[in-house]
């Protein structure tokens, strides 16, 4: 079976700044003085896996275990500082709540903005708009500001986006915990549509039960590092000891 995604001992390494910066003009006189003090933070560190195309792949770990990196190198919002990720297929990501969203417009701006982001036309979207609204259920505040929405609200109109046409990759990020329990009945429902269509799915999150329920095999990070990989069972009791 081919693989959706590739990890090749990556690495993740950032610069942390030391020293307090409370301005730009600040920042800049300290950078030219050659005043900037850094010290180096490793998100990841040796990370190797594949996950085959079909598969839904859990990641469970604590907060600061490097989760979130992880995803954002499958979706190339980052680049390894060493090693190498490989991806096969488009990706949609959900990865932070509200990202491609501007909040200061209306529902109906947000889903064509968000759209183009995710490398929809004008007229995709316009297509499938019906069906993006029915999905989220924002009928009664379509034309509202996005920054009048609760969590949860800007969570159905995202997900409604991310999956309206069937990805090769789905990459969610904790984002249905903040949905009511019917909304994440209902995209549970969807992510397993995907599956049985083909789409890889990616999910994070801190409900154990939720892997269970959806995944097949589970990645468990700790501080960076590969603490186990394989199904979902043997990964998910032993992060529950």
């Amino acid at each position: 079976m081919d693989s959706a995604v590739v990890f090749e001992d990556v690495s993740m390494i950032f610069n942390m700044a030391e020293d307090k910066v409370n301005s730009l003009k600040e920042y800049i006189l300290k950078l030219v003085k050659g005043e900037l003090r850094y010290r180096e933070f490793t998100a990841l560190k040796g990370i190797s896996f594949e996950i085959e195309k079909g598969d839904v792949f859990g990641i469970v770990g604590l907060n600061g275990s490097g989760k979130s990196t992880l995803l954002k190198l499958v979706a190339g919002i980052l680049k390894p500082t060493i090693g190498r990720v490989s991806v096969n297929g488009t990706i949609a990501p959900l990865i932070e709540l509200g990202a491609g969203f501007d909040m200061e417009l209306t529902a109906r701006e947000n889903i064509y903005l968000n759209g183009a982001v995710l490398g929809y036309d004008k007229k995709f979207i316009g297509d499938h708009f019906d069906a993006i609204i029915e999905f989220s259920e924002m009928h009664q505040f379509l034309d509202v500001p996005m920054k009048n929405y609760s969590s949860g609200m800007v969570a159905r109109v995202g997900f409604a986006i991310a999956t309206v046409i069937k990805p090769d990759i789905l990459i969610v990020d904790e984002i249905l915990g903040v949905g009511d329990y019917k909304f994440q009945e209902k995209c549970n429902v969807r992510i397993t549509e995907l599956m049985s269509g083909g789409t890889t799915v990616l999910l994070v999150s801190h409900s154990i039960e939720q892997i269970r329920q959806l995944c097949r095999h589970s990645l468990w990070l700790e501080r960076g590092a590969m603490k186990m990989l394989g199904d979902m069972s043997s990964v998910c009791d032993a992060y529950s000891m």
